[in-house]
């Protein structure tokens, strides 16, 4: 209480003052003035944060279909972190695969269970490159304004959640602005940055999870049988090698920055028929078996010499699918 009491300047002490004086006049006014008081000087805002780490576990293993990579390292990864009430690092998450294998899928459910609401809150920041970063000339500019931008959603809110999509387009030299507050040691004024979460998603590193789920049907396992050591070194590898990535040769790997990779695994034929089963009852039409087999069967699967493997759009193509079909 007396480091907090010290933290007060004298403008601040007389502000509380007059809302206390105020607060028999406007009570709503009052409770939000003395909250964003209270927040400055405390450093303790939790900026309208309700995780709920049973409902995010439950909506993983429900609802994210064919990946079991993700659902454990996530489920761990997020409820470890929000266990330390002051973490010594953010939690920097980077999720990998082919499109529609459920990264933007499972980036939607953290906001969900995290905030209480799906990508509304205004303490969730998304970026994508064609939109935010679309001029490569303009790169110095947009370090400048990107790590502002964070900083400042940083000083308003630690628990600030700040998504990367499309990392495989994002110009190359552009995400490592972000180093310093990715790491233990970087200072953000009226604010603990370790509780922010990073996530990125990226295309990138697809290949070597098709190759590596490959090679596991042909050695005749389970596809569920992959473990991340099986994916981490040559996804790692890929992530960091690959030129038009916006991780391309990125201190932020070499510096050992990101805390879980996470690897979207291919989809089977059965997984696309769950995803189709699962649009469909949201449809108001779960009787539909009929729509859902036609689904799993039009969408176009590689490798496409015998016996179909892998969707080559993951579950993408799925809501087009049913509105052919049903």
């Amino acid at each position: 209480m007396e480091v907090v009491v010290q933290r007060l300047t004298l403008a601040m002490v007389f502000k509380v003052i007059v809302l206390v004086l105020y607060c028999h006049v406007n009570a709503l006014v009052c409770g939000f003035e003395m909250k964003t008081i209270y927040c400055t000087i405390a450093d303790n805002c939790e900026c309208d944060f309700k995780p709920n780490i049973r409902g995010l576990e439950w909506d993983l293993y429900k609802n994210l279909y064919g990946q079991h990579l993700a659902q454990d390292i996530v489920a761990e990864a997020i409820a470890n972190f929000l266990l330390k009430e002051n973490p010594i690092r953010p939690l920097v998450l980077s999720f990998h695969g082919a499109s529609g294998t459920g990264k933007s899928f499972v980036s939607s459910m953290l906001a969900r269970h995290l905030y209480g609401t799906a990508m509304g809150s205004p303490y969730i920041h998304q970026f994508v490159p064609t939109l935010h970063f679309p001029l490569p000339e303009r790169l110095q500019q947009y370090r400048h304004n990107l790590k502002q931008w964070v900083e400042g959603n940083l000083t308003t809110c630690a628990r600030s959640i700040f998504i990367f999509d499309e990392m495989e387009r994002m110009p190359s030299g552009l995400i490592d602005v972000l180093e310093p507050f990715l790491g233990p040691s970087h200072v953000v004024y009226q604010t603990n940055y370790r509780k922010a979460i990073y996530i990125f998603i990226s295309t990138t590193g697809q290949e070597v999870l098709h190759k590596v789920a490959i090679e596991m049907r042909t050695a005749g396992r389970d596809r569920e049988e992959i473990q991340l050591q099986d994916v981490e070194e040559p996804l790692t590898e890929a992530v960091f090698n690959t030129n038009n990535s916006g991780f391309y040769h990125s201190r932020i790997i070499t510096m050992k920055l990101i805390s879980r990779y996470v690897p979207f695994l291919p989809l089977c034929p059965h997984h696309v028929k769950r995803c189709a089963q699962r649009e469909l009852c949201q449809r108001g039409e779960c009787h539909r078996v009929d729509v859902a087999e036609e689904v799993s069967s039009a969408v176009f699967y590689t490798p496409n010499g015998g016996v179909h493997h892998f969707s080559s759009t993951g579950c993408k193509q799925v809501p087009a699918k049913v509105n052919v079909y049903l």
